[in-house]
């Protein structure tokens, strides 16, 4: 008797499971699609990793969620990722699922290993497994430093033919394109001849050229069209990374004009657009303080080259100057020492100066802020200590803003742990704020953007600048990557002071199909995707 029960059950279940047409449905939502359309009530099923069915679904969901009075819209995709190295440690990547961040395109710095590796690099992402879905830029100067090292100087014929080869490799491998910031050295060190002619390499990929400009203050216009000129001559898209107005004596003036330069060069079929990070504070090594001539022969004789008195003599003089070619001053940028923040001193020694500022840390040891600023960043090697920098204006931010063609990126990592700062060791807020700050600050309280736009901003133009197959929009048969928000509750509490706090107001996150996040609490699923940018050439 209990042999015939039991199999009735079986079939019974059976047919319940097969009645589930679906494994997630969201009911009565509002629907953000992502391509700046108003919102539209409806229900999204899911059936493995893609979208099934948008609007009326008259099916049953293995699951099944009331989504009533809150907005489902495409997954977020941060432009400007920091977590190539991190990922290798810990997929999970929670601070940026809490943000609604699905998809992150990383690489300012290149990828954690050489050209050659790349492939295996990517494929060891994948047999791990991570929580987003990740794509990556190759820098140039990995390429330049793998050739030439890392000083000054001009590359031969042959060491640009070899560089070219690294850019090839890691273009095959799957790479977007290549990427620079030649704010710091030794990128610095790089001539624009010298990246037009790596840049035409990428363009064989149909790739981009990616930057942290030369100069985000006083001379951002003049860097502006230097990655224009790049792009240009070199046949790829041009991305300008964490686009800004660094300087404080200019406050209102150069965005305007360096979004009139892009404006330009779109105009004439430049393909050149812009991300951003919705705060006033940048945040880098306390070591930009330095001028990049002492780097020339390299990090390690710059440091010995620092122990010399008449050497910190001159960088005062140069630092009390402003900004000298070749090297952006970010301390005037900022408008003095009292606007720069210890963040992260990695020494104990410092520990309790964290959150001063070098005015007030000069002023309580009884020194000179060069000085102060030099000894940190020294006595924090390997490490690099970090510092917040409060030089730009919410004008300016807006404006930016405001552009149809800037969307959002955090430069941020993914953290190591929940709850931790994130893997570049800087607390700053834009690691767990950034995208919940976008609606909560400039949609919902200064009304700079519409709420479609501004999730247009996050999803649907990122995904088709980089050309993200299947990705960015809520469509019927596309990955399933989306996010569900209360735009009532929403805010993104990161601040300077509790950088790590997490968002509110972000209710589920799914990745290709699996929730990642929901009710605050994460799910520890690792389905992300690598994302490899196609090579038709090779």
């Amino acid at each position: 008797m209990i042999k015939p029960l039991l199999a009735l059950c079986a079939t019974l279940l059976a047919t319940a499971a097969s009645a589930q047409d679906y494994d997630l449905v969201l009911r009565n939502a509002k629907i953000l699609d992502g391509a700046g359309n108003p919102w539209v009530r409806g229900d999204v099923a899911i059936k493995g990793d893609r979208i099934a069915r948008i609007g009326v679904v008259p099916g049953k969901g293995a699951r099944e969620i009331d989504a009533a009075g809150r907005y489902v819209a495409p997954g977020f995709i941060d432009m400007m990722d920091q977590s190539g190295s991190v990922l290798r440690k810990n997929g999970a990547a929670e601070n940026k699922l809490r943000m609604g961040v699905t998809t992150v395109i990383a690489g300012e710095g290149g990828i954690p290993v050489d050209a050659d590796h790349a492939v295996e690099y990517f494929a060891l992402l994948e047999s791990q497994g991570i929580g987003v879905n990740f794509g990556s830029y190759f820098s140039a100067a990995q390429a330049r430093v793998k050739v030439m090292g890392d000083g000054a100087g001009t590359p031969t014929a042959v060491q640009m033919e070899l560089m070219k080869r690294e850019v090839e490799t890691a273009m095959r491998a799957g790479t977007f394109g290549i990427s620079t910031a030649l704010i710091y050295p030794p990128n610095s060190f790089q001539s624009t001849e010298d990246l037009i002619e790596l840049a035409k390499v990428a363009s064989r990929c149909d790739g981009f050229y990616s930057t942290h400009m030369r100069d985000e203050s006083a001379k951002l216009v003049e860097a502006v069209e230097e990655a224009i000129a790049i792009g240009e001559k070199g046949g790829v898209k041009v991305e300008i990374f964490h686009m800004k107005a660094a300087y404080a004596p200019q406050f209102g003036k150069l965005m305007p004009k360096a979004v009139a330069a892009i404006a330009a060069a779109r105009q004439r079929g430049v393909d050149v657009a812009a991300d951003l990070y919705p705060y006033t504070a940048g945040g880098t090594g306390l070591s930009i303080t330095i001028p990049n001539w002492v780097f020339e022969k390299g990090a390690a004789a710059g440091v010995e080259l620092l122990k010399d008195p008449k050497v910190r003599a001159r960088v005062k003089r140069e630092v009390a100057a402003g900004s000298q070619p070749g090297w952006s001053n970010l301390v005037e940028a900022s408008g003095g020492w009292s606007h720069v923040v210890l963040a992260n001193p990695y020494n104990e020694k410092y520990e309790r100066y964290s959150g001063k500022s070098i005015a007030d840390i000069a002023k309580a040891l009884g020194q000179d802020p060069v000085d102060v600023a030099i000894d940190i960043t020294v006595e924090a090697l390997p490490h690099r200590a970090m510092a917040l920098f409060f030089m730009m204006d919410e004008r300016d931010i807006a404006t930016a803003l405001r552009q149809s063609w800037t969307s959002i990126g955090s430069d941020a990592a993914a953290s190591e742990g929940a709850g931790k700062t994130d893997a570049l060791g800087l607390p700053h807020p834009r690691a767990y704020g950034t995208f919940p700050r976008v609606l909560a600050e400039y949609v919902k309280k200064r009304h700079v953007l519409t709420l479609e736009d501004a999730v247009r901003k996050m999803t649907s133009w990122p995904a088709s600048r980089m050309g993200l197959e299947g990705r960015g929009v809520l469509r019927e048969g596309l990955y399933a990557d989306l996010v569900m928000f209360d735009l009532d509750r929403i805010d993104d509490k990161a601040s300077y002071a509790d950088p790590t706090a997490r968002p509110a107001g972000i209710d589920l996150v799914v990745v290709n199909g699996a929730v990642a996040i929901e009710n605050g609490v994460a799910s520890g699923a690792r389905a992300g995707h690598v994302l490899r940018h196609s090579c038709k050439a090779a």
